[in-house]
């Protein structure tokens, strides 16, 4: 079974950087595609990124094009969100999920999960 869990969460200051990294403790080689949702207090989940499995093709949320990006070391079993020119707005915990099939960004489809790490973007 897939088992997800987020890491590297953190406080930083705005223009900062931070890189989160979600492990997959299920099996090595993991077939799945994953993403990055994140949840503000007050509000919806929302997508930020996805990537795919073999070819490594990402989709970013058009609030953290140019400043945020996927990746995923698949030998590792992990995936990675490389955070800069971190903004207040950016502030939410931040989950990692995982799903079969192709790439989607509702986070309905997605059927495995990690608790999520807390991202705070303050002076």
């Amino acid at each position: 079974q897939v088992q997800l869990a987020e890491s590297g969460g953190g406080l930083v200051q705005p223009g900062g950087s931070l890189r989160l990294a979600c492990a997959d403790s299920g099996g090595t080689f993991t077939r799945y595609i994953m993403a990055w949702f994140r949840q503000a207090p007050g509000k919806e989940r929302e997508f930020v990124a996805a990537i795919t499995w073999r070819f490594r093709t990402t989709k970013h949320a058009d609030s953290v094009k140019g400043r945020f990006i996927i990746s995923r070391d698949n030998a590792k079993n992990t995936m990675y969100l490389q955070m800069n020119s971190l903004k207040p707005e950016d502030t939410a915990v931040y989950y990692c999920a995982a799903k079969d099939g192709t790439m989607q960004t509702l986070s309905s489809q997605y059927n495995y999960w990690g608790q999520g790490t807390q991202v705070t973007v303050s002076s």
